[in-house]
């Protein structure tokens, strides 16, 4: 991503990058956890578009691309799990009957089966992104074309393709 792509309120701190290494010891554990039990897990991400761009955010632990999302906790429905990721990811407050189902599919992904709900809400304006830079340390919005020569998470960029 082009510094000019990378949509920030400030630069990391020391305190943010210890949180970052949290993060990534975490993640870590949780993979060599799903090695060995071979989970089923249900989450969830908002494709979230304006003017034909989508948001994509880069998280601290991860290689690849997604959209704000997360896990959807136990006796939440994915649609109120993604609207509770998009705040706390971006920043961005919205009610879950906003969001638009786009795609669900379970798929291996890093030893688990992996349940994705992958929403979609179209915005009339370019709202300000805030990222945490813990969890979330890049976000910007990209093209479809674009979008789909990146590595991104495999059910966003299904959603992505479509627009194409």
């Amino acid at each position: 991503m082009a510094v000019a792509d990378v949509l920030s309120d400030r630069s990391s701190t020391p305190v943010d990058r210890m949180f970052q290494l949290g993060y990534w010891t975490a993640y870590r554990l949780m993979r060599a956890y799903w090695m060995v039990r071979h989970p089923v897990t249900r989450g969830t991400q908002v494709a979230l578009w304006h003017g034909g761009e989508v948001l994509l955010v880069r998280n601290s632990y991860l290689p690849y691309y997604s959209a704000p999302g997360g896990y959807v906790r136990r006796h939440e429905q994915a649609s109120e799990a993604a609207a509770r990721e998009l705040g706390e990811e971006v920043g961005i407050r919205i009610t879950a009957d906003r969001l638009q189902l786009e795609l669900e599919v379970t798929h291996e992904w890093e030893y688990r089966r992996d349940h994705c709900s992958v929403f979609s809400l179209e915005l009339p304006e370019r709202p300000a992104i805030h990222v945490d830079h813990r969890e979330v340390v890049e976000a910007g919005w990209f093209t479809p074309a674009r979008a789909v020569g990146l590595d991104v998470f495999p059910p966003l960029k299904k959603v992505i393709s479509a627009r194409l």
